[in-house]
């Protein structure tokens, strides 16, 4: 064969005979790297030990240490591994698809009786002989009818019709072989199962499925793994999976009686007087803020005719997940098509074209808690954080193009102390350029990306390049907090928008007498309300900060005898601005106790007789083993400072 070179990371090339393996080419440069490695880059494609390399290419040999290649391989593998130790154990199963996702992988199978705890306990014990076994991995490249024929000897009916969903582009049919046990798959894979890691997976849990997510076809059962390098990786992520179960706001929104969700309602919240007590001091709170910030606050329709959704574009590019409501009007020949909005913006720019605007009233920014309606598929709702029905602190600017810059500053600092006084000290920022589904022509969309990052960076802020995620009128910036276990939530938004004036004829008259179209900057600094409670209360695990409490003091008595004191204790807290509660219940203290911290409540206040003699009251705040007495009227003061919001504090 004819010789090829191959070009390796430092800028060295060898030459090797062309349909060389990348095992060989390991082996090549020594022994050791060659019992280590676990695949290759060719020519920045993954490729498999095992696949011949027939031309000049650069080529990267990968290890364990490699942590992207080493845990998509690990992942893949295992999923090949738990398939081949379900029809060892099972052996009527028939396998379906294993792919590999975030922290491990799924395979579904068909099966008639369901799966167990005890069955997984089972399949677990089972990957791990195989691991021992140490069995070779092979491939071979196989015709499309080899490959059916195969599958239909022996009764795979699930990998026949995947065989025939391939492209017949000419690209191979990969077969791979672990030991004995046979699976279709485009690889790479390890060269042998005992390179996997014995002690770092784990089977997580079984759930329902549909094969090809068609729910006329068999129903199916999938079982999900977690894997990782080693042992501590795994250890670290169930840890963070308890933590991230500790502070689901689902479980806490029902300890702590904030709100519930139900059929006759998808996706929308039913607030009970703790949540909505949460709801509001956040909505005042950011109405101070909009209104130092120099916002005036607007309101508008919920229901908008169509005739307004096709001007703004929204009718062709997002009706997929609006909610169109049909009303049959007195005198109207047909009926009259309208939507309820599912954002505000549209709404808006009418408030904009309501009287002549000159330059001088610009930058001109308009606020609105406004209550939008999306469509969300039920299998994507997620408690209060995905939701159809919600409120967003929506804001626009209306500006010149020439206060882009200032405006995107002024808004990234006044965002930036928000995040601040809600507990987030940092958040990283991406800048989402142009989707392929847009309005405006690509002179326009260069315009406004250009504009938006020149002021991005002005701002002193590099953002992370998050390609084709910009809405379809305009590019724009995501603001990504960090929460206490490591999570990303994206939250709030500035988007650059020259489209939406145009379409909507949106004007204001220049220094120059003549008119001009404003730029439209779209903000949200929480985003939606639902959301961000949502992320609050995971954040703080349900221990929010004491303005935010909704029940922020229980003064609980020990015995009836003081009963009175309590009373009179809860009005002058209350009347000092502190949300307090009263406890009279003949029930013993520790009860009371437990029953306050579970509903996170910060501070519990006990009174017993020995209190009411000297006035004071044992104090005793959330996640603190230590009480401290004190003297009642002294400490009034301290708690209404800490139950005074931030900004006025």
């Amino acid at each position: 064969m004819a010789p090829i070179s191959l070009t390796f990371p430092d800028g060295n090339a060898r030459e090797y005979e062309a349909g060389i393996t990348a095992a060989e080419v390991a082996s090549s440069i020594s022994t050791s790297l060659g019992k280590k490695a676990i695949s290759a880059s060719v020519d920045g494609a993954h490729w498999d030990l095992a696949w011949p390399i027939g031309a000049d290419a650069t080529i990267a040999i990968h290890t364990m240490k490699d942590d992207d290649q080493a845990k998509e391989l690990i992942r893949h593998d295992f999923a090949h591994v738990m398939a081949r130790a379900v029809q060892e154990l099972w052996p009527d199963v028939k396998v379906t698809i294993g792919p590999v996702i975030e922290n491990g992988w799924y395979y579904d199978f068909d099966r008639a009786e369901p799966f167990t705890a005890d069955d997984l306990a089972g399949i677990e014990a089972k990957m791990r002989e195989i691991i021992n076994k140490r069995d070779p991995v092979r491939t071979e490249v196989w015709s499309r009818d080899d490959a059916i024929a195969y599958y239909e000897a022996r009764g795979e009916n699930f990998k026949v019709e995947l065989v025939g969903m391939i492209p017949d582009d000419g690209q191979p049919i990969r077969m791979y072989w672990h030991g004995d046990w046979q699976d279709l798959c485009r690889g790479p894979h390890l060269q042998h199962t005992g390179q996997l890691p014995a002690d770092a997976f784990k089977l997580m849990r079984v759930s329902g499925a549909y094969w090809r997510g068609d729910s006329d076809r068999e129903q199916l059962q999938r079982i999900y793994g977690v894997a990782f390098q080693n042992r501590d990786q795994l250890k670290q992520h169930l840890h963070f999976l308890e933590e991230a179960e500790k502070r689901d706001h689902r479980r806490l929104g029902r300890e702590m009686d904030l709100f519930h969700m139900q059929e006759e309602a998808p996706g929308q919240v039913f607030w009970h007087p703790g949540g909505w007590t949460i709801y509001t001091t956040l909505q005042d709170y950011m109405r101070r803020k909009q209104r130092a910030g120099g916002y005036v606050e607007v309101n508008t329709p919920q229901v908008v005719n169509r005739k307004l959704w096709e001007e703004s574009g929204h009718w062709e590019k997002y009706q997929e997940n609006m909610f169109i409501v049909e009303v049959d009007e007195e005198h109207a020949r047909e009926k009259t098509i309208n939507a309820l909005k599912p954002m505000n913006c549209p709404c808006h720019v009418q408030i904009f074209n309501k009287g002549m605007k000159s330059y001088r009233d610009l930058p001109l920014r308009m606020a609105e808690f406004g209550s939008c309606n999306r469509y969300e598929p039920s299998g994507a709702l997620h408690g209060i954080m995905r939701v159809r029905g919600f409120t967003q602190d929506d804001g626009h600017i209306f500006c010149r193009e020439d206060q882009i810059e200032e405006e995107t500053a002024v808004f990234i600092e006044f965002l930036s102390a928000i995040y601040k006084d809600l507990g987030f000290e940092s958040f990283s920022v991406k800048f989402s350029d142009r989707p392929e589904k847009r309005s405006g022509s690509d002179e326009v969309w260069d315009k406004a990306e250009a504009a938006l990052l020149s002021a991005t960076r002005a701002a002193g802020i590099e953002p992370i390049l998050n390609p084709g995620e910009g809405a379809f009128y305009g590019p724009k910036l995501e603001f990504v907090l960090t929460d206490a276990i490591g999570r990303d939530w994206q939250c709030g938004t500035h988007q650059v928008d020259f489209v939406l004036p145009e379409r909507l004829d949106a004007t204001y008259i220049a220094e120059d007498g003549a008119k001009h179209r404003p730029v439209m900057l779209h903000r949200a600094t929480l985003g939606s309300f639902e959301r961000f409670i949502g992320i609050l209360i995971e954040e703080h695990a349900g221990k929010l900060p004491f303005w935010l409490a909704p029940r922020q003091v229980v003064v609980a008595s020990i015995v009836s005898d003081a009963d009175d004191f309590c009373l009179d204790a809860v009005a002058k807290l209350r009347a000092a601005g502190v949300r307090a509660e009263v406890d009279l219940r003949n029930e013993k203290i520790n009860y009371k106790i437990r029953e306050h911290s579970v509903g996170k409540v910060p501070v519990i206040l006990a009174v017993g007789r020995k209190e009411v003699e000297d006035g004071t009251v044992t104090l005793r705040r959330l996640g603190e083993k230590q009480t401290k007495v004190l003297d009642l009227e002294a400490l009034i003061p301290d708690l209404k400072l800490e139950a005074t919001p931030p900004d006025i504090r």
